[in-house]
């Protein structure tokens, strides 16, 4: 499908310059451009190619000021990486179509009510109760509880695994065999050394606009709620632990774990394999390095950690270096305590 470079300018709000009229047709990395290509600039790191690219057109900040002639029609916007993010919203609903109806076999159950343009995936189930909203998609094979609500325009890709009485808000997407509302680790020990199962009697809460990844698996609150909040992203394969909350537009990176009773605050950004001990509180605004592990409360926000156990950001490359040092502060030591003894004798 073809574009004008005046038709994405005026989708994007943005100014052209050079030949609006030029056509796109596929979307293209600075560095891979090739005619017909249309690509951005928002990392510096790639400006050279913006002198070098044969795109037909690079979208660019409107303040961004070239150091050399530019051959490629430009799109200048405020924000080039939120705009091209956009163009490539508005590209993946043209590939993917507006999916519609119910595919056979599958299966509605008793009391369900549907909103207009559902799409029902053939092998998809959904249990006895539920509500869905408008224009949801359940891609094939994917598995819905029952009493579970679904708000409108979510996408639960294929495998997805949704247990009973859930609460999803609207536009919500769950990436292909992500779990919401399994069981939460909860085993009471007994006298014999053996373990007791402890039921797990509550459900999961996600508000609007969350994200959740591949493989993630969100556990069912032992009693009350576990509770995603609006604008959550969550990559592939995080466990989130029975009873958190994580607060609104807080991302979590890959092979993350979360214990549970933990609270996440809003805004946070944790990096990929941190892990969270539990019955702990993390403040707004906290960043959490890779592999980092927290096992306390956090009442401070806007902090950055890294480490484990986790401590504040400076703190840690301080005793980095310490530690970077320790063969040459060994040997230090070993000679002084070798100078010790011939001096003694």
């Amino acid at each position: 499908m073809e574009f004008t470079v005046k038709q994405i300018a005026g989708l994007l709000g943005g100014e052209i310059e050079g030949d609006e009229n030029l056509k796109v047709n596929q979307l293209a990395k600075i560095e891979e451009g090739k005619a017909g290509a249309i690509s951005f600039l928002s990392n510096l790191k790639y400006e050279p190619y913006l002198y070098t690219t044969e795109a037909s057109a690079v979208i660019i900040d409107k303040r961004f000021e070239p150091r050399q002639a530019i051959k490629t029609t430009l799109i200048r916007v405020d924000n080039s990486y939120t705009a091209f993010t956009q163009l490539l919203q508005v590209y993946e609903q043209i590939l993917k179509g507006n999916k519609q109806g119910i595919e056979q076999p599958s299966y509605l159950g008793e009391n369900s009510k549907v909103g207009e343009g559902l799409y029902l995936g053939a092998f998809a189930y959904v249990g006895k109760n539920c509500t869905i909203g408008q224009n949801v998609k359940i891609y094939p094979q994917a598995y819905i509880g029952d009493n579970v609500q679904i708000g409108d325009n979510c996408v639960i890709h294929s495998g997805v695994k949704i247990y009973n009485n859930s609460i999803i808000g609207k536009n919500c997407v769950f990436f292909a065999n992500a779990v919401i509302g399994s069981d939460g680790f909860g085993f009471a020990p007994q006298t014999d050394g053996s373990y007791k199962t402890i039921p797990q009697l509550g459900n999961v809460v996600i508000e609007d606009n969350v994200s959740i990844g591949a493989g993630a698996t969100v556990d069912c609150a032992t009693m009350g709620s576990t509770i995603i909040r609006q604008g959550v992203k969550i990559d592939n394969l995080v466990q989130v632990g029975h009873n958190v909350e994580i607060g609104k537009h807080t991302v979590i990176a890959a092979q993350v774990g979360i214990a549970g009773s933990t609270k996440i605050g809003e805004c946070c950004t944790i990096g990929g394999q941190a892990g969270f001990g539990g019955h702990i509180y993390v403040a707004n605004k906290t960043k959490v390095g890779g592999q980092s592990g927290v096992n306390r409360t956090w009442e401070k926000e806007g902090l950055s950690l890294n480490g484990t156990p986790a401590i504040e950001l400076q703190d840690s490359l301080r005793a980095l270096a310490v530690f970077r040092k320790l063969p040459l502060l060994e040997k230090r030591v070993y000679e002084l305590e070798k100078k010790n003894q011939e001096d003694k004798s």
